[in-house]
C-alpha cells in the first residue's frame, strides 16, 4: 500500500515538532538534529521536516512512497505516462535513509518523488541535480529536491 509524502522546510525544529506532535497527536518516529518524520497510518502519510541554513521555508517536495519493488515499478511506470522528464536517480541515501527513486516535477515546477525506503543511514544524505526537470519554480532551496530553474513572471 502506498503512502503518501510531504516534506517541509521550517525555521524551528524544536517549535515545528511540538506543533506537528500536537497536530497529529503523536511523537515523530525518527528525530535527529535538523530533522524530524512520522510514519502516520491516519492519514496514511510519511511526513517529515527539516531545518537547513538557507534552505526554503514550506513545502519543498511531495512524493509516493510504495513498499514493495512491484509497487515502485507500478509508480515509476506513471512517471514515465506523465509526459515531463524524470530523473531516475536509483539507490541513494536521502534524509537518513537508504531509497531507490526517481524525480519528476508538475507543469507548475512542483517536484515530486517516487520511492521505496531499504534501511536507515546514518547521514542526511546529498541531493540530486533536478535541473532536467526545468519545468517551474517550486523546491527553490529544497533539501532532498534541489533548487529547479525559476520561470519568470510579470
Amino acid at each position: 500500500m502506498k503512502r503518501f509524502h510531504v516534506h517541509v522546510g521550517v525555521e524551528s525544529l524544536d517549535a515545528s515538532i511540538a506543533f506537528y506532535s500536537g497536530l497529529f497527536g503523536a511523537a515523530p518516529t525518527v528525530i535527529k538534529p535538523d530533522y524530524a518524520k512520522w510514519m502516520l497510518d491516519d492519514p496514511r502519510i510519511n511526513f517529515a521536516i527539516s531545518q537547513k541554513c538557507g534552505a526554503a521555508k514550506g513545502i519543498e517536495h511531495l512524493g509516493v512512497q510504495v513498499e514493495d519493488e512491484a509497487e515502485l515499478a507500478e509508480v515509476y511506470g506513471r512517471l514515465r505516462a506523465a509526459d515531463a522528464p524524470v530523473l531516475e536517480e536509483g539507490a541513494t541515501t536521502c534524509c537518513y535513509a537508504q531509497s531507490e527513486k526517481s524525480w519528476i516535477a508538475d507543469p507548475d515546477g512542483v517536484v515530486w518523488e517516487a520511492f521505496l525506503t531499504k534501511g536507515d543511514a546514518t547521514s542526511y544524505g546529498a541531493s540530486p541535480d533536478l535541473a532536467q526537470l526545468a519545468s517551474g519554480n517550486a523546491a527553490q532551496g529544497a533539501c532532498c529536491a534541489p533548487a529547479i530553474s525559476a520561470k519568470t513572471c510579470c
